[in-house]
């Protein structure tokens, strides 16, 4: 059964940014979250640029009327940070799915396939997903496409488990924290476990308000990663500390 999403507040352009850190607390890289409203659909694009060189780039258009419903998601990785590069288009308007791949001999490869794809399927939704949640939802599951390297659906199961103190800038707030299960079913969700594969569960906390808005997210950006942190930043300027003095 589809768990459409009811739209509880409307989206409007914004441009935030990111920090992504390693589990000891290193930075890893930077980036941007952008939203764009053209009429009832808005583009959300986030650009993580590494210290290395790498970049992981997704561009998701969705409509807002009266449920989020996904129009296509764009996600690019590439660089040393990802085993494997990645460059899928899902056009679930059309019920396609696009891999690109290069082989060895560097010859771009394009597969297209029609897909069955569920109406509430939630590629580079999750974090307006858990923004427009109304306070007694408690548990929601959630198709999702992932590659590895074949498209397969999975689902997510989001559970809230409560609120976490959180400080912006010395004042004490309330984040409301959602643990995220992944789901493989059929016998490869049996399997992995087995041979300690199971995907690493997500962690993801929003700050509300008269605006709910994403505050910081923990988990792999792969399959098999290692967990990484990703939250909001705020622009610094180097040089007022000198000419304080």
């Amino acid at each position: 059964m589809a768990q459409p999403v009811a739209v509880r507040q409307i989206g409007g352009a914004t441009h935030g940014f990111l920090e992504v850190r390693s589990s000891d607390g290193h930075v890893l890289a930077s980036g941007d979250s952008t939203r764009v409203v053209r009429g009832t659909r808005i583009t959300s694009r986030t650009v993580l640029t590494f210290r290395d060189g790498s970049v992981d780039d997704e561009t998701t258009i969705f409509s807002q009327q009266r449920t989020l419903q996904l129009i296509t998601d764009r996600h690019i990785q590439r660089g040393p940070s990802f085993p494997h590069a990645l460059d899928t288009l899902v056009d679930a308007s059309k019920g396609q799915v696009t891999v690109r791949s290069t082989d060895s001999d560097g010859k771009e490869e394009v597969k297209t396939e029609q897909m069955k794809l569920p109406p509430d399927i939630c590629n580079g939704m999750v974090p307006t997903i858990l923004e427009n949640l109304r306070g007694a939802t408690t548990v929601l599951t959630e198709p999702m496409l992932i590659f590895l390297p074949k498209p397969r659906l999975i689902k997510l199961v989001i559970s809230k488990t409560g609120e976490d103190d959180a400080v912006v800038v010395g004042a004490s707030r309330k984040a409301v924290h959602y643990s995220i299960k992944i789901d493989l079913g059929g016998i490869a969700g049996v399997v992995a476990p087995i041979i300690g594969k199971a995907p690493s569960d997500i962690q993801i906390w929003t700050i509300d308000g008269v605006a709910t808005t994403f505050a910081r997210e923990t988990g792999p950006l792969y399959a098999e990663g290692p967990p990484v942190t990703i939250q909001l930043a705020s622009p610094s300027w180097p040089d007022e500390s000198s000419s304080a003095h």
